[in-house]
């Protein structure tokens, strides 16, 4: 049965301290204990040690410690973080991983969750468990493996030095290799040891109930160690395809689980993402509907811009380029980051410089997260007085919606806006009726 246990929910680049409540819960010293010795040494970029504490880094997700589940929530502005805004960007965290493609949860086995989860670990281990059921109630498919046996009738392919070794005082037997169909594949493995993981870790009573039937409805399978190439080489196909929104989590689950291997109690679970990458997905999968519209959007297109004499060469990789090598090609580079009324990095700016000469681009832009939607414009400065050619580079500010829709709305809109506000040039973007 499982034990419920705290969560806390703090905010990104937030810090917690020795003895501070958080959603009435106290940061204990065993809590600080087990992500000290997470941390390690210092490898894991989603936290920083600071004194009698951690401060949360760039990363938004869920960390499991022990019997402490502490989810970091992104946060664009700068309201004061009561439970209210703690739910809301707990909606817009979930909503974002939906629509930049990190998780699906329309899929035909899982189109409605109906348990209230207390995290987002707990809408993960939903959603495997749902797709679970479906899988059993469709049929758990079968495959053709090779069986070694010491079988009574001569079957397959005799192994004549195993026999020897086994069956020297037994001549009625035989040591074979044959083949046999049946449940016991590798993709039942890794699912099997995913149900045995959630096992131990959920933290939500609800679920406690579910996984126990799924592990007795699922056949027993022997442990399998997994790593990252365990899952490159699993391939799909018309049969398998059922199974591949499992694998994904099971994936996700598996592969970021650090047990404690001093038996200490403080196994970790670990579902962090890089809330840069994450701004980056989403607006690009807000953009995606200008595709097939007389528009291309291109994401993370690289090009050579350095060269050295031995070695290899230096790639410069824009977040996104609109209508990419054509006269009215755009380049943005996305930042989730609250700049405050202050001016965007130089190391950013001399980025979007380059863009302008690698790319040929027309025009460039940052685009920020922020309170209210506005676009400043800036222009790179001559080198010489004597220099006609100017280069600008905008600053595109969009206001965080509480729909995801809406949200998703309003950058297309400020991007029309900002591509529409260049008079002097046709642009095949003014008269796109899907960017209004």
């Amino acid at each position: 049965m499982a034990q419920p246990r705290k969560y806390l929910r703090v905010f990104e680049h937030q810090s917690i301290k020795l003895g501070q409540f958080v959603d009435g819960h106290v940061f204990e010293q065993k809590d600080l204990a087990a992500f000290e010795k997470f941390h390690g040494d210092g490898s894991i970029p989603y936290f920083t040690l600071i004194r009698d504490g951690i401060r949360f880094n760039e990363y938004v997700g869920v960390i499991q410690a022990g019997n402490t589940v502490i989810e970091v929530l992104p946060k664009a502005d700068n309201t004061p973080g009561g439970t209210n805004v703690k739910n809301k960007w707990r909606g817009i965290l979930l909503a974002m991983l939906r629509a930049a493609g990190i998780y699906d949860i329309h899929a035909p086995s899982n189109s409605h969750l109906k348990m209230a989860t207390n995290s987002i670990l707990d809408l993960y281990f939903e959603l495997f468990t749902n797709e679970i059921a479906y899988l059993l109630h469709t049929g758990l498919i079968k495959k053709y493996r090779i069986k070694e046996s010491n079988a009574a009738t001569l079957k397959g392919r005799l192994l004549f030095n195993k026999h020897i070794q086994h069956n020297s005082s037994h001549q009625e037997r035989f040591y074979v290799s044959h083949t046999t169909y049946d449940q016991r594949h590798h993709l039942h493995g890794i699912l099997y040891k995913t149900i045995r993981l959630l096992q131990q870790l959920n933290t939500n009573l609800a679920l406690g109930s579910r996984i126990g039937t799924l592990l007795l409805d699922f056949p027993e399978m022997p442990d399998l160690k997994v790593s990252d190439n365990t899952f490159s080489r699993i391939s799909y196909n018309r049969k398998t395809q059922p199974y591949k929104k499992a694998i994904e989590i099971s994936r996700m689950l598996l592969l970021h689980y650090h047990p404690d291997v001093s038996k200490g109690g403080d196994n970790i679970l670990a579902l962090m993402f890089d809330m840069n990458v994450l701004w980056e997905k989403f607006v690009l999968a807000s953009l995606q509907e200008l595709k097939n519209k007389g528009i291309t959007v291109t994401a993370q297109s690289n090009r050579f811009f350095w060269k050295p004499a031995t070695g290899k060469r230096t790639k410069i990789i824009p977040d996104i380029v609109i209508n990419k090598n054509g006269p009215d090609c755009a380049v943005l580079d996305t930042k989730w980051k609250n700049l405050n009324g202050y001016n965007p990095s130089p190391d950013d700016l001399r980025q979007m410089y380059v863009y302008h000469e690698y790319y040929n681009a027309k025009r460039v832009a940052l685009v920020y997260p922020a309170s209210s939607s506005g676009i400043r414009k800036g222009t790179f400065l001559p080198i010489s007085s004597g220099s006609t050619q100017i280069k600008e580079c905008s600053i595109i500010f969009i206001t965080v919606e509480d729909t995801i829709v809406q949200w998703q709305k309003n950058i297309r809109g400020s991007i029309a806006e900002w591509l529409n506000s260049f008079p002097d040039e046709q642009l095949k973007f003014r008269h796109s009726p899907q960017l209004e």
